[in-house]
């Protein structure tokens, strides 16, 4: 029951991702930059110390406790996280919004998934417990359900910029590099998550619970921040929009702005959330806790993808492309119920 009970929490987790930049829509006059690092204030920045000054009990007694060495490393590879997550818009830009989810959330499917205990020495024993057959395989499922998720999302943007007579900036040899390396930085969030758990060991012994996770984020969190804040600066100074903090350029009402930045704050809070669910999650996925990572990035394209009907994305497209849709959905799930399976049976076996 514990195991059901974590997936469902990472269910909630990834719906939240899968809705987070919708607001974006709805922002008026605001470059990119200013939106992106505004929502990062919130998500990166104040709601991981507000969460964590709200949940974890003794939480000054436990960052003077817990190891630094933990805290560095944490937030060292939460800042490599922002690279990723900067580098993952870029590829939008050349090899589309499918194709980049395609690549570069298969790779940190995967990767993110399986360094942890790869750094640790753990997996060659990993793979001789019970159930972990099942886990290995709703990884690789995961990664193929992505892969064909990405393919007809490829197909769609094509059969939709021909009937709407767009033009592309599509370009593979551009987007592929930057596909790839947000892939492999995405991937370190997961690991920044492990190498942050000294930090949650302490704040175990104060009775943080299953909230634990928390005060990881007040550094894998900043860490993203730091890195992230950089680039949005250096785009501000190039392009001077800084002064769209204060005023929207053009003759846009004032009460747009404050709407911008109402946007900018549910983009945020739903972000964080996803993480929130996501701490949940981990503490109840048993003997396989690792797996946690694939089951968060299965989810988060699965919900994307339904989300993307529910705003009809698809409408316009052809019928076999749908139906290339619906056997990826089906393959997610499929993914899904597998690593459930082989996390229950892990824990059963350990219990």
């Amino acid at each position: 029951m514990s195991v059901i009970t974590g997936v469902l929490f990472h269910a909630t987790g990834a719906s939240s991702a899968s809705l987070c930049y919708t607001p974006q829509r709805k922002t008026l006059a605001w470059s990119w930059q200013t939106y992106w690092l505004a929502q990062a204030v919130f998500c990166w920045l104040l709601l991981p110390i507000i969460v964590a000054s709200i949940t974890i009990p003794h939480l000054r007694e436990i960052l003077t406790e817990a190891p630094k060495a933990a805290m560095y490393k944490s937030f060292i590879l939460g800042a490599a996280y922002g690279i990723g997550g900067t580098a993952f818009g870029l590829a939008i830009r050349y090899a589309g919004f499918s194709l980049t989810y395609a690549i570069a959330v298969g790779i940190s499917c995967v990767v993110g998934t399986l360094l942890p205990p790869l750094v640790h020495g753990e997996l060659a024993m990993i793979l001789n417990n019970t159930g972990s057959g099942w886990v290995m395989s709703g990884v690789a499922i995961g990664a193929l359900g992505i892969t064909i998720c990405g393919l007809a999302g490829r197909s769609k943007e094509k059969e939709l910029e021909k009937n709407k007579n767009l033009s592309s900036s599509f370009s593979f040899a551009k987007g592929l590099p930057l596909c790839l390396l947000a892939g492999v930085l995405s991937a370190v969030y997961g690991f920044a998550l492990d190498q942050g758990q000294p930090i949650a060991d302490v704040a175990i012994k104060y009775g943080a619970g299953h909230f634990q996770g928390n005060v990881i984020y007040i550094f894998a969190n900043s860490g993203a921040f730091f890195s992230t804040a950089i680039y949005c600066v250096y785009l501000h100074i190039k392009q001077k929009t800084f002064g769209e903090y204060r005023k929207l350029p053009g003759n846009e009402k004032p009460s747009f702005l404050s709407l911008n930045y109402i946007l900018a704050f549910i983009t945020g809070l739903l972000w964080y959330s996803q993480f929130f669910f996501y701490g949940l999650g981990h503490t109840r996925m048993g003997a396989y806790k690792f797996s946690s990572w694939a089951v968060h990035m299965i989810m988060l394209v699965l919900f994307s993808s339904i989300v993307g009907l529910a705003l009809k994305e698809w409408m316009g497209v052809k019928v076999r492309t749908k139906w290339i849709l619906a056997l990826a959905l089906a393959i997610l799930i499929l993914a899904v119920l597998t690593l459930t399976y082989g996390n229950y049976l892990g824990t059963e076996a350990a219990g």
